[in-house]
């Protein structure tokens, strides 16, 4: 299900006691959960490591981290990178050490906000933002359709629109888009779906509304037959270990209810194509880096490229992982895949003999272990 290289043997660490402790120790989930902590995982790793074998188990590292033949990656964020409220441990140490090898990385994110209000939150978080090329969201992608009206769905859609939008996190801002918000289904020409806590004003304010409200409200605009534009498609995300619901659950709601709903972003190709435009590469150059087996993964399968899958993100539960740290059962991960009909490159897995053999056949790849 994956691709293998065993042009390489793997350092022979797995089978000594030390190496044990420290993958019960979950300084081993530490490493993979932040794509490979050069720094924190490596510092973990040799607290528990013999002194001859300290060294080359971080080259090892290193190696595996920034070993792939990719030259540009493509990063979700929410569950990769961060979650939310601060970076999972080694990622800031680890992106410094890919950008350093000259990795093109892309922040490809469902996010409803613009790409510049995504690097900037990843400045406040602690991540240095010269270090990408850029950032490609699907708020992002909404915005320049919605402006340009270049295509002949878009130029279709009118300006009078029904605004979804966020409460608590932040209201989403429709300046520069000539649009006008409107508050009922008669006055509408489409749907505009940023959030799923508040809806629009025609004020420029927002009011707080609940899941049940906001759908009653989709109910009337599906009896009306008019369009929907989605502008982050994931159904919900990771905050600070929890689940948050996401406007894609709206979307999904509005197409049983049987309306037409034009999604913006990940899994579909003009996300993928946008961030390998902006990195100057084509798929067989880049791999993508996400905990959405039904986004990330599988838009990487759509799009020919090489992918990565975080299992203690989104799918946790799914995957039986109650505490951070843990790692997914190797044929866990396997029947998710299939579920979702979405196959990675490289995923995390539990069994540390499995995850030895991967180290030999994944050693090209980037650390993530390949099955």
């Amino acid at each position: 299900m994956a691709k293998c290289s065993t042009s390489m043997a793997a350092p022979n660490i797995c089978d000594t006691k030390s190496f044990t402790e420290f993958s019960n120790h979950g300084g081993l989930v530490t490493c993979d959960r932040a794509i490979l902590s050069l720094e924190y995982g490596s510092e973990i790793l040799e607290s528990y490591l013999p002194n001859n074998m300290r060294h080359s188990y971080r080259n090892h590292v290193e190696f595996m981290a920034c070993g792939t033949k990719a030259k540009a990656w493509l990063l979700d964020q929410f569950g990769v990178l961060h979650d939310g409220k601060q970076p999972y441990p080694g990622a800031i140490s680890t992106l410094k050490n890919l950008a350093a090898r000259g990795v093109k990385m892309i922040i490809i994110s469902n996010s409803s906000r613009r790409a510049s209000t995504t690097l900037d939150k990843l400045k406040s978080l602690g991540f240095d933002p010269s270090l990408f090329v850029g950032a490609i969201t699907s708020g992002e992608l909404t915005y320049q359709h919605l402006q340009r009206r270049d295509d002949p769905w878009f130029q279709a859609l009118g300006k009078s629109c029904i605004h979804m939008t966020w409460c608590d996190r932040g209201a989403i801002s429709l300046e520069g888009l000539g649009l006008q918000v409107v508050e009922n289904a008669e006055q509408a020409e489409f749907i505009l779906v940023h959030g799923t806590e508040a809806l629009g004003l025609s004020s420029g304010d927002s009011v707080s509304k609940s899941l049940k409200e906001l759908e009653k409200i989709l109910e009337q605009c599906a009896a009306k037959g008019i369009p929907m534009v989605v502008a982050n498609p994931d159904f919900v995300t990771v905050e600070a270990r929890e689940l948050r619901i996401m406007p894609g659950t709206l979307a999904s709601t509005y197409e049983k209810l049987g309306g037409e709903v034009k999604w913006m972003g990940k899994p579909y190709q003009i996300i993928y194509k946008s961030a390998m435009a902006m990195a100057g590469v084509d798929a067989s150059d880049s791999i993508a880096v996400g905990d959405s087996l039904h986004h990330d993964i599988k838009g990487a399968n759509a799009s020919g490229i090489e992918s990565a899958f975080i299992t203690c993100g989104i799918h946790s539960s799914e995957l039986g992982l109650k505490e951070f740290g843990e790692l997914a059962d190797l044929s866990s991960v396997h029947s998710l895949a299939s579920k979702y009909d979405a196959y990675p490159s490289y995923e995390t897995i539990k069994d540390i003999g499995r995850y030895r053999d991967a180290y030999g056949r994944a050693f090209r790849g980037i650390g993530l272990a390949a099955i």
